[in-house]
């Protein structure tokens, strides 16, 4: 009986080998590593003592080293039940709770389709590359190579580019003899409604292609070039190679090498290359949208307790929270979810080429718990400071993990929140004092620094990161008060930015001057102002805040560069110094550090004195420091006394 495509691969991904084969054997618990599928036990196909047995539950194989038996799921149901091979399909079909589909006539026929259809696709993924080299593919190359990806790097994504030509690929394969349905069919082409001559998907598009565990090409995503164009990407159709909900870029790779360490999910396929350059090749990512319960056991297939990586900006958090809530249902024991939310306004790809290697590695070290990233969402920016408030966060907690069905997890994720609510409620502190300190608490709010506040870029990234930040609010500033660019001319063409999409701001307000927001964006794009004025700590500055003047502005972006210029100094004078204690240290090296430290420190304890013009309130609202002082002031001033006479 032939078995519809994909059957197979979705029951396998469904099916743990591991706990088909723990039926059988007794696991090896000093050599069995259970988190990353690295599984031992005496064979159970011939009579040993020593563990020479091992499953990979990540690959789904096993192998005996002493008799050398060898096979996947179906042939050990088959050795052991003694079984045929669709009897134990229909086994392990009944146990995943699917359906076994029945007897299909043209299923070899559709094999064969399945086949034409992939090998169309490698046919285009090696045109794509081919474009990408040619000289419509420039300004395509003069992108990767900003986004710091070389040669080696294009070669071993198979990166490629679609020309800006209505029919340039279909008359490529359409040359060498592919039918126009097929090239239709694959999704690389589109038939107009009126019957016209059918027009390629991508065009003036960056090509990443997705290939499935197998290494087959299933279907491309495309980055459009142009800053306007309607999608930023674009995906394959579904097809008959391609279900979209089903699928993960980079699966095979990240596969391959999940057990060697924590298997990242990342949002786009840029930050899976990012991070999969900086070392970490276990990374994969959904098709551009969220995560689907289909794709998170795929994920659970290569790792038990995945990172999950989203961008540091409102719309990852809510990305988080709604992964979070599709996640408990199918919670058990051994099989979780961390989140690892990158610095404020930054995406794996920003940090890494802003901290390097070790900055995410520290991210991915700090991830979150998924209860913790509950109580973050259902707690950040609120105050419990009644019964009433407390009681509400209490049910909305416990509702949650009622949809957990593992009752022993269940029963666990319940005692995790009666402490959280209990550390809540012995937080409280006594009614405030009436002058109102800068830092002071409020009663029924924890004491200790916010979740937010640990996670921004500047509590969480190294020094690069710092400037990151500094050059966002420079240009921001200017580009919504582009009347005031004259003055900081000369400022700017010496400002050495450290990431393309600053280069590019910082060369539009140089081409413009004074010419408003609208000639900046016409120049970089409004893809590129929005990820500038998205930041968190771009939206805070001071200069940034509703009725701020021009003069209050060039103020604030003079010191702004004055504290970038000491900042970047002084880290250039600790590190000559540094490479001078490689010789014979004096007392002038000692000065020199010192001075240096003293630069570092001054700048810090002035960006934050200009960082702090207003102060924040219980329920979120800006206060004018200066206001706020002048009234604690007439508080003070004022002299009750209690009326004689009464008591």
């Amino acid at each position: 009986m032939s078995l519809p495509p994909g059957f197979l691969d979705e029951l396998k991904s469904r099916t743990s080998l591991s706990q088909i084969v723990g039926r059988k054997v007794t696991w090896d618990a000093r050599r069995s590593k259970q988190g990353k599928g690295d599984m031992w036990a005496p064979c159970p196909f011939h009579q040993e003592k020593t563990a020479s047995f091992h499953v990979d539950d990540r690959q789904g194989f096993y192998y005996c080293f002493g008799c050398h038996a060898k096979g996947n799921v179906f042939t050990f149901l088959q050795e052991t039940e003694n079984v045929s091979f669709m009897e134990a399909v229909e086994i392990l079909a009944r146990e995943a709770g699917m359906q076994v589909p029945k007897p299909d006539p043209d299923a070899q026929r559709k094999a064969d389709r399945r086949t034409q259809l992939a090998d169309v696709m490698e046919q285009a993924v090696q045109h794509y590359r081919m474009k990408l080299k040619a000289g419509s593919g420039a300004a395509a190359r003069d992108y990767l190579s900003g986004r710091g990806l070389a040669e080696e790097a294009l070669a071993r994504w198979e990166i490629g580019f679609a020309p800006n030509e209505r029919q340039n690929l279909f008359t490529h394969l359409t040359g060498k003899g592919v039918g126009a349905d097929l090239v239709i069919d694959a999704g690389l082409a589109v038939r107009p409604d009126d019957g016209g001559a059918p027009y390629d998907r991508f065009r003036d598009r960056i090509i990443f292609p997705i290939r499935d565990p197998r290494g087959v090409a299933v279907a491309f995503a495309g980055r459009a070039m142009n800053p306007d164009a309607y999608a930023k990407y674009l995906n394959s159709p579904e097809t008959e190679l391609f279900d979209k909900g089903r699928s993960l870029y980079n699966h095979g790779p990240a596969r391959k090498a999940g057990g060697k360490a924590p298997l990242i999910v990342a949002e786009g396929y840029m930050d899976v290359i990012a991070l999969s350059e900086a070392g970490f090749e276990a990374t994969v990512a959904p098709m551009g949208t969220a995560v689907t319960e289909q794709q998170l056991r795929l994920v659970w297939q290569m790792h038990d307790e995945p990172v999950i990586a989203l961008d540091g900006d409102e719309a990852g958090f809510r990305a988080a929270g709604r992964l979070a809530e599709l996640s408990l249902s199918l919670l058990e024991a051994g099989k979780s979810l961390r989140f690892c939310m990158m610095p404020e306004g930054m995406d794996p790809d920003d940090l890494i080429r802003a901290g390097g290697t070790a900055a995410m590695q520290r991210q991915v070290e700090e991830s979150l718990p998924l209860l913790q990233l509950l109580w973050r969402r259902e707690t950040e920016g609120k105050s419990f400071d009644s019964p009433e408030r407390r009681a509400t966060l209490d049910r909305t907690l416990r509702a949650a993990i009622a949809r957990v069905q593992d009752p022993s997890l269940r029963r666990h994720y319940s005692d995790e929140i009666f402490h959280l609510m209990r550390s809540l409620s012995d937080a409280r502190r006594p009614a405030r004092r009436k002058d109102f300190r800068q830092g002071a608490g409020w009663p029924g709010q924890a004491a200790g620094p916010m979740a937010a506040t640990k996670t921004s870029a500047l509590a969480s990234a190294d020094a690069r990161a710092h400037e990151h930040l500094k050059e966002a609010v420079i240009l921001a500033s200017l580009v919504r008060h582009t009347g005031i660019v004259p003055r900081f001319v000369a400022d700017l063409e010496q400002l050495d930015t450290t990431r393309p999409e600053h280069e590019t701001v910082r060369k539009a307000l140089l081409a413009v001057e004074d010419s408003g927001r609208e000639a900046v964006e016409a120049i970089c794009g409004s893809q590129v102002l929005e990820k500038l004025f998205r930041s968190r700590h771009v939206r805070i500055a001071p200069a940034m805040q509703p009725g701020a003047d021009e003069e209050f502005v060039a103020l604030a972006v003079t010191k702004e560069f004055e504290n970038l210029v000491a900042k970047r100094g002084a880290h250039k004078d600790i590190q000559e110094a540094m490479q001078d204690i490689k010789g014979d240290a004096d007392e002038s090296l000692t000065y020199r550090l010192g001075e240096a430290a003293l630069t570092l420190t001054g700048s810090d304890r002035v960006a934050a004195e200009d960082e702090t013009e207003y102060d924040v309130g219980p329920n979120g609202a800006r206060m004018n420091r200066k206001e706020r002082s002048e009234l604690d002031a007439l508080i003070e001033g004022l002299n009750y006394e209690k009326p004689r006479g009464r008591t």
